[in-house]
């Protein structure tokens, strides 16, 4: 009977160790290493190959995600991105544009200021011929211009409009359309076109109430000033010819809210620009 209790308890020690043995190698198991059960399985989440990207940018309407929601590449710059990056860049240029204008007035009052020796009087005299300016056509050049201006403003307002509505466009039931900022955008560039005429209705009768017109230094600062700014201001109407044409040419709605919008401040200062060469041209003659 005694020997049969101590085989038993015999048999039952290795149980008993292997019990104390796992026990413990539960206790010392690594932290970072994950025991799973034969019966649970994992699965793994499969990525998107399509354009989903980030977010929409807060404070942009219809900014989407990477590569503008319409499955392009998640590098890209969002909407609200690409758009501050042309202001940016058309505030530089803009930049450029005051000081070469500046430079235009230094000269401008430098030489009007100027003199030349007069040996009949024995003295310094002026040669400066002052100009005959039609300020009638100028200042209903500068009206058209300002007009331009406030429509332009409305045709950037809906353009932003324009992006925010673009998911809905073509849902059934639901008419919205797809480009209400383009009449506005040709209204402008109509005014811009007869702003250009205006102005060359102006060259052509200053020509004929100055005599002197084709040989005076003040006649020349004329054509430099106001040239150059109807030069600035064709590359404004050709960026609106530009987003004009975007609906034909199948450019999303975004593109052309940044064309309209960036050509619009560009717009906007070629009228203050004009305001300022206009005063000049009036008050310093």
């Amino acid at each position: 009977m005694g020997g049969s209790r101590s085989d038993a308890s015999v048999l039952k020690l290795p149980s008993s160790l292997r019990a104390a043995k796992n026990q413990v190698l539960g206790r010392r198991r690594p932290r970072g290493i994950a025991v799973v059960s034969r019966e649970i399985s994992i699965r793994v989440p499969r990525t998107s190959q399509g354009g989903g990207g980030r977010g929409p940018t807060a404070g942009w309407p219809g900014d989407g995600g990477g590569g503008g929601g319409r499955g392009g590449d998640d590098n890209a710059p969002s909407y609200g991105e690409r758009l501050r990056r042309y202001r940016l860049g058309l505030m530089l240029a803009l930049s450029s544009v005051v000081m070469l204008f500046v430079s235009f007035t230094t000269a401008y009052v430098v030489r009007k200021a100027g003199a030349i020796w007069d040996p009949a009087s024995n003295d310094y005299v002026s040669n400066w011929v002052p100009l005959t300016l039609p300020i009638k056509i100028l200042m209903l050049n500068t009206f058209v211009l300002l007009l331009s201006s406030f429509v332009l403003e409305f045709a950037r307002q809906r353009a932003a409009e324009d992006v925010a509505l673009a998911p809905i466009v073509g849902m059934p039931g639901i008419r919205v359309s797809a480009s209400r900022a383009l009449p506005w955008v040709w209204t402008t560039i109509v005014l811009g076109f007869g702003f250009l005429a205006g102005q060359g209705y102006a060259w052509r009768q200053l020509r004929l109430t100055n005599t002197t017109f084709a040989t005076t230094i003040s006649s020349s600062f004329f054509y430099m000033l106001t040239g150059v700014h109807a030069v600035h201001l064709i590359g404004g109407i050709l960026a609106l010819l530009y987003a004009g044409v975007t609906t034909g040419l199948h450019r999303p709605p975004e593109t052309r809210r940044i064309v309209i919008d960036v050509t619009a401040w560009y717009w906007h200062f070629m009228g203050l620009l004009w305001i300022y060469i206009f005063a000049l041209l009036y008050f310093a003659r």
